[in-house]
């Protein structure tokens, strides 16, 4: 059993604000900060500090040799990540306001051109027992996610940045696709009716998150952990990394929702993305300090 992550790697550059700029103004950060991020490099450090076995699949350029060492620091497998010279690590200008909320533009770079045939030759090693996670901020999602499904496994897609044509393309080879309460709403209401996947996986911040199984059509809810945020970047990476590595260790749906929310809650208590993504025994203590 292993988790598969063709996903995203990019550097933040994170601003602290007082508050999020209106159009047109222009206002001073309080702080910066630079970091490890991506919706990919977050899921595969989110699943492997869940102890899952992590391998991640896509492309950065040639440098930024920090970027690979901080993955294995995480316990991230590295070595099918494609090195490309004359490609940018791709990377997010990340505005972050007081409460916690935030602001992001992303530059993909290498994310966007990763070279097919290296993947296919990567994904020939997948088996029946692994899960493939999938984000939309690289190239490649559907020949990855055929690749994966020909194989027997499970492929996870997270539709974020939400773009209903990538969603359409990809969805026919998903076996659980993972959203948040907004684009769940712009999916639901592009596509009336019955969603040809297994299972529905909707994060809802503060309100929790819900697991629908459209085999048996039992919904599992799971409520959030109150904590004050400080930052809620990553959080549904986290979200997503923690509920992939549990039931791919055999957990119960609503035993993966339950660590997936409290690994959630306790990143938000952090600043910063993949950096921040707490570890195993950092949420089991958590969940202790929630006694039922």
């Amino acid at each position: 059993m292993a988790i598969w992550n063709l996903g995203s790697i990019n550097i933040d550059h994170v601003y602290r604000l007082a508050h999020l700029p209106q159009p047109g103004e222009t206002i001073a950060a309080q702080g910066y900060a630079l970091g490890l991020g991506g919706k990919g490099a977050n899921q595969s450090i989110a699943a492997a500090r869940a102890g899952a076995s992590t391998l991640h699949l896509g492309a950065m350029s040639d440098g930024d040799d920090w970027v690979p060492r901080r993955l294995v620091d995480y316990g991230v497998q590295t070595h099918l990540i494609q090195r490309q010279p004359g490609q940018t690590t791709g990377h997010a200008i990340i505005l972050l306001e007081s409460s916690g909320e935030n602001s992001i533009v992303i530059h993909p770079g290498a994310n966007r051109q990763i070279d097919s045939a290296a993947l296919m030759a990567a994904m020939d090693e997948i088996t029946a027992a692994d899960t493939l996670l999938l984000q939309n901020e690289t190239s490649l999602q559907v020949q990855a996610a055929q690749a994966a499904r020909a194989k027997g496994a499970k492929v996870i897609y997270s539709a974020a940045p939400f773009d209903l044509q990538a969603l359409r393309e990809v969805l026919p080879y998903v076996s659980v696709l993972a959203m948040n309460a907004g684009e769940a709403e712009q999916l639901f209401a592009a596509m009336p009716g019955e969603i040809p996947v297994e299972g529905l996986l909707i994060t809802r911040g503060a309100e929790g998150a819900e697991y629908r199984d459209l085999t048996t059509g039992e919904t599992t809810h799971q409520p959030a952990f109150a904590v004050r945020p400080v930052d809620t970047t990553g959080a549904g990476d986290t979200f997503a990394g923690y509920f992939a590595a549990a039931r791919d260790g055999g957990a119960t749906i609503a035993a993966a929702l339950e660590l997936a929310a409290a690994a959630a809650a306790l990143k938000v208590t952090r600043a910063g993305a993949g950096d921040a993504i707490p570890t195993y025994d950092e949420v089991q203590e958590f969940l202790q300090s929630f006694p039922g």
